[in-house]
């Protein structure tokens, strides 16, 4: 979360004259529902079941950039999915500058806690190594600005035969 996933996701999809796609997003068209109602109606697992599913029909698409939730990795099949069908870019960001980017919004249920920097923490533990284990391209988004960071992923990936699509 806060990481710039859909931003950063925007740009390159820009710069690689591909469409651009963002799991959260095609959640809310198809339910014609907000995340933060989803999870509230139907719990964590059942926002997870309809994740999974888009991820999965996603991934059979070429030539696209996709930018997942934030817990997708949480799921061995999606990361199954990310990583056979994708070149997985992990965009790291420290809890501090998540703390700073994700606000103090309702539209993050599971930054809905008392103390929302532990809970970032928490988070972070659980889900870093899961993203470090797909990734095939880390790059730290604390610093620099959405077009730089972009244009810094697209000369990591330029040439990649194997990135038919970039997750």
């Amino acid at each position: 979360m806060g990481a710039g996933k859909s931003a950063i996701g925007k740009e390159l999809a820009r710069l690689l004259a591909r469409d651009f796609f963002d799991s959260d997003r095609e959640i809310e068209r198809r339910t014609g529902a907000d995340i933060a109602l989803i999870f509230d109606k139907e719990g964590e697992a059942g926002f997870r079941r309809r994740e999974r599913q888009v991820i999965e029909e996603l991934t059979q698409r070429e030539a696209i950039v996709l930018a997942t939730g934030g817990g997708a990795v949480l799921d061995a099949a999606n990361r199954e999915c990310l990583s056979a069908r994708g070149c997985v870019i992990y965009l790291k960001a420290s809890v501090s500058a998540q703390a700073g980017r994700t606000g103090r919004g309702q539209q993050r249920p599971l930054l809905a806690a008392p103390d929302r920097e532990a809970r970032l923490r928490e988070l972070f533990a659980a889900r870093e190594p899961l993203y470090e284990s797909i990734a095939r391209i880390t790059v730290s988004t604390d610093q620099g600005h959405v077009k730089n960071l972009a244009r810094q992923i697209l000369r990591e990936i330029d040439g990649n035969a194997s990135a038919r699509s970039v997750i």
